[in-house]
């Protein structure tokens, strides 16, 4: 991951009444537990708020011992059932809080991402550093919904330049004693803008596909290929289905808005499959593609969106007229059933 060029200051932003409250909490003891997130569930519980934890079994043990049968009325909820693949987690809490938005509650979530749990060590994505793409949209897209989010992350557990990149996200961040500070942060568009902008690690030079598409008709082979691929290294079928639907979304796209040939080529990296789809048009895609949901933005792309649902994590770059899109499907997090 890299530093990102201009880091802003961390000064006071806007009064705190006029900007959605997406906070970064960030902790590195127990004590700062105690010192940041306590007093912020003390005054949500006083104020009759509803609260939805999700965070770790460690962070629910010392929120539970301090506050006793009250932390009964906090709602909680496994991390597993919101943090599967990266587009699933960013999708559940958006169904979530516009559900209820929709129902005339305004939940508080606290939420600790975990995005690195059971993974394997040997993945070639920083999974931490790829979800800070779909943070940085939380500011815009769960801002209609009026439900606050606070999400805890834990300085014990990510690197120094996560962590400062956590706080340049976030339009808020918690201090000590609980208090609500708003803060400079960088825009969606931008810092997305800015993560298109590193080129993606040369492929291997030998790969298990490697095809090159001339039109639309030429897609129906592509699934079959891909299909059988997938079912060789022994992924389910439903896990086949899932790969096959966003590798054909990302050629679609190659082919309508990019240019032909559509070179797809793809290899398994330890656990994970990995599919890159190049085209020849080379026209940078728009920073948000794929992050708006189809169902509430109707100027948003159907493709992007379904391949960022199903790949765990799908990185884009454009460079030497060539637009390339790849996507990664570990299999721990692939075979994943999506609670939606």
């Amino acid at each position: 991951m890299t530093r990102w060029p201009d880091l802003p200051d961390r000064e006071i932003a806007e009064p705190l009444d006029s900007a959605y409250e997406h906070a970064a909490l960030i902790i590195d003891s127990d004590e700062a537990v105690r010192t940041r997130l306590i007093p912020v569930l003390a005054d949500l519980l006083a104020r009759g708020t509803a609260v939805l934890m999700v965070v770790s079994a460690k962070v629910e043990l010392l929120v539970r011992t301090e506050f006793g049968a009250l932390s009964d009325e906090l709602e909680w909820s496994e991390p597993g059932s919101f943090y599967q693949r990266l587009g699933f987690a960013y999708e559940e809490f958006r169904r979530y809080t516009a559900e209820q938005f929709a129902r005339g509650r305004r939940v508080h979530i606290i939420a600790e991402p975990d995005i690195t749990t059971d993974i394997d060590p040997s993945s070639p994505v920083d999974r931490a550093a790829e979800y800070l793409s779909y943070e940085v949209v939380y500011n815009d897209v769960l801002a209609p919904y009026e439900c606050p989010v606070t999400c805890v992350w834990d300085a014990r557990r990510h690197s120094t330049l996560i962590i400062e990149n956590v706080r340049l996200l976030h339009n808020h961040e918690i201090i000590d004693g609980g208090t609500l500070v708003p803060v400079a942060h960088v825009p969606a568009v931008d810092y997305l803008a800015h993560r298109n902008e590193i080129p993606l690690p040369t492929p291997p030079a030998t790969t298990d596909l490697d095809l090159c598409l001339s039109g639309l008709g030429e897609i129906g082979s592509l699934r079959t290929a891909v299909r059988s691929w997938v079912r060789h290294q022994s992924f389910s079928d439903t896990a086949a289905i899932d790969i096959v639907i966003a590798v054909a979304e990302v050629a679609t796209n190659g082919v309508i808005h990019g240019d032909a040939p559509v070179r797809v080529r793809a290899w398994r990296y330890a656990n994970t499959l990995v599919v890159q789809v190049d085209d020849a048009g080379g026209r940078p895609l728009p920073p948000i593609a794929g992050y708006l949901s189809p169902d509430g933005h109707a100027d948003a792309g159907r493709g992007m969106w379904l391949a960022r649902q199903l790949a765990d994590v799908v990185k884009v770059h454009t460079g030497s007229g060539v637009t390339s899109v790849r996507l990664h499907f570990p299999y721990d997090v692939t075979h994943h059933v999506p609670a939606y």
